[in-house]
């Protein structure tokens, strides 16, 4: 029995053993109104994980020790793409203060519309300067991809040409599925194609019938549920962990995030073992 009792135990948390996290964004209305409520309410949802950068009045430190009470934890900070250009050591000192192992960007300045290659080169040639800096200072640099890095260019596309030139000791990615979707891919096949290189994942799905684009645009309000869009969340957490991924974000940035998000975590554990 002593021994059935043991099998159970390890059963239960090896189903659970892959945390649930969520981008602070999925908050932004809610967060600044009631700031510990709201990060209680998190942590009732099932996740313990988070990426944000802001503090919502708060010193750093008051702001961590707030996450501590609710027994959540900061994992990655956002990185302004000119501060990476032009001030790298803010982000060091940013990303130390925070305590955490990850910074990402989530957008490249540039003109409307699909990134031109000099803007994917100019990026590329930031990325790996920073992101040698950063990884000298134990921390490690992500680029979140926004759907308008998709456009063709010699055989693939302009992130298939960022991707193979950002250094992999010093640039990684964050696969955001929704906009990987959204800009005519397809996600699941992007992590097989560059296993180890996206160590973070955006997870949002999108409305049945949504228009793809390439401007890095679209209608907040076709991101719903987990697992009810057409974006094939399930095949992706499948196969995710062997492929590389490390941490899982939740980002729905809807007017349903509060119905939304406990039932995207319930498919999110369904899926992650």
């Amino acid at each position: 029995m002593r021994k059935f009792i043991l099998f159970l135990a390890l059963v239960s948390f090896s189903a659970w053993s892959q945390p649930v996290g969520m981008q602070l964004y999925s908050l932004r209305d809610q967060l600044p109104k009631d700031l510990s409520g709201y990060l209680a309410k998190t942590a009732a949802w099932g996740i313990t994980e988070l990426e944000g950068g802001g503090t919502y009045g708060l010193s750093v430190p008051e702001f961590l020790n707030l996450c501590a009470q609710h027994k959540l934890k900061m994992v990655s900070i956002g990185a302004d793409y000119n501060d990476l250009d032009k001030n790298v050591q803010k982000v060091v000192s940013d990303a130390k203060a925070f305590g955490v192992k990850y910074v990402m960007c989530a957008w490249i300045p540039h003109a409307e519309g699909p990134l031109s290659l000099t803007d994917a080169n100019k990026a590329v040639e930031v990325f790996n300067r920073a992101g040698k800096v950063l990884a000298e200072n134990g921390i490690k640099l992500c680029y979140h991809m926004h759907g308008y890095e998709f456009t063709a260019y010699n055989g693939g596309t302009i992130f298939d040409h960022m991707i193979k030139n950002c250094d992999a000791r010093y640039v990684n990615f964050e696969l955001d599925v929704y906009w990987a979707k959204q800009g005519s891919q397809d996600p699941l096949a992007l992590l097989k194609k560059y296993p180890n290189r996206f160590p973070l994942l955006h997870l949002k799905d999108r409305k049945h019938g949504t228009p793809d684009t390439t401007n890095g645009h679209q209608d907040v309000e076709t991101n719903v549920v987990l697992g009810t869009g057409d974006v094939g969340i399930g095949g992706i957490l499948d196969a995710a962990p062997a492929l590389g991924v490390k941490h899982y974000f939740i980002e729905d940035e809807s007017s349903r995030v509060e119905q939304q998000i406990p039932e995207s975590v319930k498919f999110i554990k369904k899926h992650l073992k």
